[in-house]
């Protein structure tokens, strides 16, 4: 829908309100406003929209991971994107200090480099890290940012984060490799993932998600080479960070 333009009575330079995006924005307001979840017939009530405007509005607003529902819940609740903007804007010091004792636990165990990343639009930011003591190690650095695609937490991401997987698969399909689908299916059923020297030469990787009233909230990562880290370990040590930060 285009802005449209300022009537003779409005000052000048003055556009005004593009009426989809008041619509949309009023419909997460709701949602918001009712506990962070509403029902079609409360969205449609409370903006005062048609059920079918509603419903269209808020069926876009879940493709876009801004809205989702739940298995067996008819409600719509905020969903991972907008929560991810929350989460920018107040809680990376507080997350970060939940998660420190599980990275250091993790970190004792294994001697690897272990750190922790959260979802940030389309991309994956690191907030933590514990690098490994060990002459031979990999290195995280926080405040990094790198693209979903071929990392273990990024796998994460895509596997466990509703709309996130389809839009990406959407819009980046040939930077994701064909056999993408198999990989996050696989993430599915284990819980974890692991990636064999796909994202880097030499190097391996694993991570499990961490949640917070059943949403995946950040991710758990372990990066060390290949020669210590073959598939059995990656696979004790994906148990072992699933174990470790379902109690954090």
């Amino acid at each position: 829908m285009r802005t449209p333009p300022a009537t003779p009575s409005d000052p000048p330079g003055t556009t005004r309100p593009i009426q989809s995006i008041e619509r949309a924005a009023a419909v997460l307001e709701v949602v918001a406003r009712a506990g962070g979840a509403a029902s079609l017939k409360d969205v449609a009530a409370h903006t005062g929209l048609g059920k079918t405007t509603a419903h269209n509005i808020l069926k876009t607003l879940d493709q876009l991971g801004y809205v989702m529902r739940r298995v067996g819940d008819t409600r719509y609740h905020l969903g991972g994107r907008i929560l991810n903007l929350s989460r920018i804007v107040g809680d990376d010091s507080s997350l970060r200090l939940r998660l420190r004792p599980a990275l250091e636990t993790i970190a004792q165990r294994t001697g690897e480099t272990v750190y922790l990343a959260v979802p940030s639009g389309d991309e994956t930011y690191y907030l933590d890290t514990i690098e490994s003591s060990q002459n031979l190690r990999t290195t995280c650095r926080i405040g990094e940012r790198e693209r979903l695609e071929g990392s273990a937490v990024g796998l994460i991401f895509l596997a466990f984060m509703p709309g996130l997987g389809p839009r990406v698969l959407a819009t980046r399909t040939g930077a994701l490799g064909p056999d993408i689908r198999s990989r996050i299916a696989q993430v599915e059923r284990l819980g974890f993932a692991v990636d064999l020297a796909t994202y880097q030469p030499g190097l391996h990787c694993v991570a499990a998600p961490w949640r917070e009233g059943g949403e995946v909230r950040a991710a758990v990562g372990l990066s060390g080479p290949s020669a210590r880290l073959p598939r059995d370990r990656l696979t004790e040590i994906g148990a072992l960070i699933m174990k470790t930060v379902s109690t954090a």
